[in-house]
């Protein structure tokens, strides 16, 4: 009897999968939950096109075990918590992170049951639409990012409307936060619920208007970060009765001199070759003389607090800003981790579909959880397989 090598291939497949399987799932104290939990990753990993329930049941199991599943996925009580926490371990015991990359991920539904959906703006779509929003921390390298952490960020009109509350099974203590606030308490658990050594904190508050609050809670927990905000937040908090602070966007205008920190930089499409300009100077904190015109001649400045603006050349306005507590005298590493955002926002698209994150049919927050968790089990074992021993950077070598 001749056993093909592709035959062999998928028998191999099967074992690297079912040990990746037993091992990121090994907090879940119930064998049959281990079990449902290992096909549910599998069907993420291997069913074609939508990845619901049902097709996972026909195509893993073999028979319409669906409601079984959906029990486990929906209902279940299992905590996600550990299991985040150890599929976290997982990555940085290869390598260990160069930040800790915040996304949001935006999850498109039709009617309004569905936990924390409401009709909203969503900035990365340019448009309206009637969706959940969820946040993620992803541990980030050069060249991937596997999201470890999650939380379902609810809209204000979900704290009053007991109706859906009670039919999504959403608990009391879960309410309405802003995003900064929610994306702090995810850092936390991860520094110390979890103990993982911090790295810098990378995210984009672009659209937040008032970003003091999450710059001074990072910096008093001695949390390194690299934050896109936009151009019109002003650059440091007015005392009352002071004239009017000056803008990012001015500052950066300011910053472009002679003697600034800058750094010439191409970047390379399929396209053409677009030149650019990093440019880093240090935010003040109040004006010595009236108005801001003034504001290069300031003396104090926020501790180790500073600007990074990008300068498309031939541009009046600067493409993007960012602030940051990083050593900026390392200003090529600082445009590195500028560059890990564009990684982590690839790889969260990938799993919307590769690993079916946005195909969750359930209704529930704790059916939220569990996929979410599960589809990054999902991605991260196909992240490993992958990249191979070739990976130098954010390793799962073990099961490749």
């Amino acid at each position: 009897m001749t056993i093909s090598l592709d035959t062999v291939a998928k028998a191999n497949e099967s074992t690297n999968l079912s040990r990746f399987c037993r091992d990121t799932l090994s907090p879940l104290s119930r064998s049959d939950q281990r079990r449902w939990g290992e096909v549910y990753v599998r069907g993420l990993v291997t069913v074609p096109g939508r990845k619901s329930i049902r097709r996972i049941c026909e195509t893993i199991v073999g028979a319409r075990a669906d409601q079984c599943l959906q029990q486990f996925v929906n209902q279940s009580t299992w905590r996600w918590e550990p299991v985040r926490r150890n599929l976290a371990e997982h990555v940085t015991a290869e390598s260990t992170p160069k930040a800790w990359v915040v996304r949001d991920a935006v999850f498109p539904k039709s009617g309004t049951s569905s936990v924390g959906v409401a009709s909203r703006y969503v900035p990365a779509a340019g448009r309206t639409l009637n969706c959940q929003v969820g946040l993620t921390v992803m541990l980030a390298g050069d060249a991937a990012a596997v999201p470890v952490n999650w939380r379902l960020l609810l809209p204000r009109c979900w704290d009053a409307d007991e109706r859906r509350r009670n039919r999504a099974h959403l608990p009391a203590t879960q309410r309405y936060r802003p995003r900064w606030q929610v994306m702090l308490d995810a850092v936390e658990e991860m520094r110390h619920g979890w103990g993982l050594a911090p790295a810098p904190v990378i995210a984009d508050v672009a659209e937040q208007r008032d970003v003091e609050p999450l710059l001074r809670a990072l910096e008093e927990r001695g949390l390194g970060y690299l934050l896109r905000v936009g151009q019109q937040v002003p650059a440091w908090s007015s005392r009352a009765g002071a004239n009017r602070v000056p803008t990012v966007g001015d500052l950066a205008l300011l910053a472009v001199r002679p003697s600034a920190r800058t750094l010439n930089w191409q970047i390379r499409t399929e396209a053409r070759v677009a030149a650019t300009r990093f440019v880093a100077s240090p935010v003040p904190c109040e004006a010595d003389a009236p108005g801001f015109g003034n504001v290069r001649m300031v003396r104090r400045y926020q501790p180790a607090r500073h600007l990074l603006a990008q300068w498309t050349v031939g541009r009046n306005r600067p493409r993007a800003t960012w602030l940051t507590n990083l050593n900026v005298a390392r200003l090529p590493q600082l445009i590195d981790l500028v560059k890990l955002d564009g990684v982590a926002a690839e790889h969260l698209d990938r799993m919307q579909d590769d690993v079916g994150l946005r195909h969750f049919e359930g209704r529930s927050y704790r059916g939220w959880h569990h996929h979410v968790t599960l589809a990054a089990i999902a991605y991260a074992y196909r992240l490993g397989r992958e990249l191979g021993d070739s990976r130098e950077d954010l390793r799962i070598r073990p099961y490749a």
